[in-house]
């Protein structure tokens, strides 16, 4: 089952996409925030070029454990996806998936504008190997 990431932003949404047989992650796309409609015109598109079969939606937590603001605004984005597509959507809990994301890609060398042009597709990519690495009985606690 193919799946596709979403680390949600205000501005920028990384995008990520897995293997057909769901056991590694590939970062995709950014997609520019230009309007809710935009948006999910976009996404949507990208759904069906790649042939996915459901979405992961990074559900970002306070390290207590609570959702943070940033986490009700992807909560409301994957409610609003549920009612766009018939695909299963997922709520991966996740923190520091922007900063894992960052220090991979320092690692790998990357510095300034290439590092930022790579963060929210990388982000997405951390979320997605997140996903992955459970079995497949756990994931289906996080179907919203």
């Amino acid at each position: 089952m193919k799946h596709l990431a979403i680390d949600y932003g205000e501005k920028r949404t990384g995008i990520a996409v897995s293997d057909t047989d769901a056991t590694m992650a590939f970062p995709l796309t950014t997609i520019l925030m230009r309007g809710k409609d935009a948006f999910f015109s976009e996404l949507l598109l990208l759904a069906e070029a790649e042939r996915i079969e459901a979405f992961v939606v990074g559900l970002p937590l306070r390290e207590n454990g609570e959702e943070s603001e940033s986490a009700r605004r992807s909560r409301n984005m994957a409610l609003r996806l549920k009612r766009r597509s018939p695909l299963p959507v997922f709520l991966m809990p996740e923190n520091l998936s922007s900063w894992d994301a960052e220090t991979r890609l320092r690692d790998a060398g990357k510095r300034g504008k290439e590092l930022a042009k790579a963060l929210d597709k990388a982000s997405a990519a951390a979320i997605l190997e997140s996903f992955l690495a459970l079995p497949e009985d756990r994931r289906r606690q996080f179907l919203f």
